[in-house]
């Protein structure tokens, strides 16, 4: 199975000293996703191929893959895309990968190609289909939990609590999480809520006629959840 995932854009390191053979390079920008969602992909059976920013053979590349994760990154969606102004604290803004992974979200809603959203691959599934995002937690919502976890992700921050749906299904009620985001979904437009934090936080997202269209605001990937075989099974 061949999976499509998006990566992001970044300035690129600079070098102030030369390396080990004497040379100095220059700063040239880089695209970049953590290796972890490889490897997950790969566990789960699929064949993973990374789409970068800017890309505009959208319809090419979903015509030759069988699902699509939308990955999450160190980047927060403009407050533009769902018809708001900037109220609360906003992070870098990736506009060629926001236009990007939205696109797609949008062709694999509209087509129904197996996705999954991944911490803001979530929001932008979310404001894909008409959704609207809440800017900052602590400051929106400040009587919730801390999201920005200060222990490794790679362990489990708070329960998510499940009411219905395919994660329903593959993990019962409940289940313990990581997590690392400030921003979260306030409308899902057309997706149903499947998920919350035990602070009412929205953690996963659904469209239940569709083959796998499924959000979630943690990193399964870090966990060894089997999310991602359920994507791939899902083709």
């Amino acid at each position: 199975m061949i999976v499509l995932v998006t990566a992001g854009g970044r300035e690129g390191r600079e070098a102030t000293e030369p390396n080990s053979e004497g040379r100095l390079r220059p700063k040239s920008p880089e695209v970049w996703i953590s290796e972890t969602y490889i490897t997950a992909i790969r566990a789960a059976g699929g064949t993973p191929i990374i789409v970068a920013p800017n890309e505009q053979n959208i319809e090419q590349l979903l015509s030759a893959c069988d699902a699509v994760v939308i990955t999450g990154g160190h980047f927060d969606i403009h407050p533009s895309h769902y018809g708001a102004q900037q109220v609360g604290r906003i992070d870098n803004v990736d506009s060629g990968r926001t236009d990007t992974e939205l696109a797609i979200a949008r062709a694999c809603i509209e087509k129904d190609i197996p996705v999954l959203g991944v911490c803001g691959g979530m929001q932008a599934l979310a404001v894909a289909a008409g959704g609207t995002l809440i800017q900052d937690i602590s400051t929106d919502l400040p009587n919730t939990s801390e999201h920005e976890q200060p222990t490794n992700p790679a362990t489990p921050w708070h329960e998510v609590i499940f009411s219905k749906g395919k994660l329903y299904d593959l993990f019962g009620p409940k289940i313990d999480v990581n997590s690392t985001h400030h921003q979260s979904v306030e409308d899902p437009g057309t997706f149903i809520i499947t998920g919350l934090a035990p602070d009412g936080v929205i953690e996963a997202i659904e469209q239940p006629n569709l083959r796998f269209c499924v959000g979630v605001q943690w990193h399964p990937e870090l966990l060894f959840q089997p999310i991602y075989e359920a994507l791939i099974q899902s083709c």
